[in-house]
């Protein structure tokens, strides 16, 4: 019986992280300034490092740019 829960935990938690990564991944394709490198190295970041990469987006340049650019 607790094999179960901890099957399901597990499927619940990926799911979640792969919803939260493909959230991460269109905000950034659809929200960050084209000019420069910076919006091809935060794709990059977060699609090889999957959702580390995200977290990382999510608290470190997510903030500034929406600090900065109000989006």
């Amino acid at each position: 019986m607790t094999e179960i829960f901890f099957v399901s935990g597990f499927f619940i938690f990926g799911i979640l992280g792969m919803a939260f990564w493909i959230w991460m991944l269109i905000d950034c394709l659809s929200k960050e300034p084209s000019e420069g490198n910076e919006k091809i190295v935060w794709v990059l970041v977060i699609v090889f490092t999957n959702w580390i990469g995200a977290l990382l987006y999510f608290f470190i340049r997510r903030p500034d740019r929406m600090r900065r650019l109000g989006r």
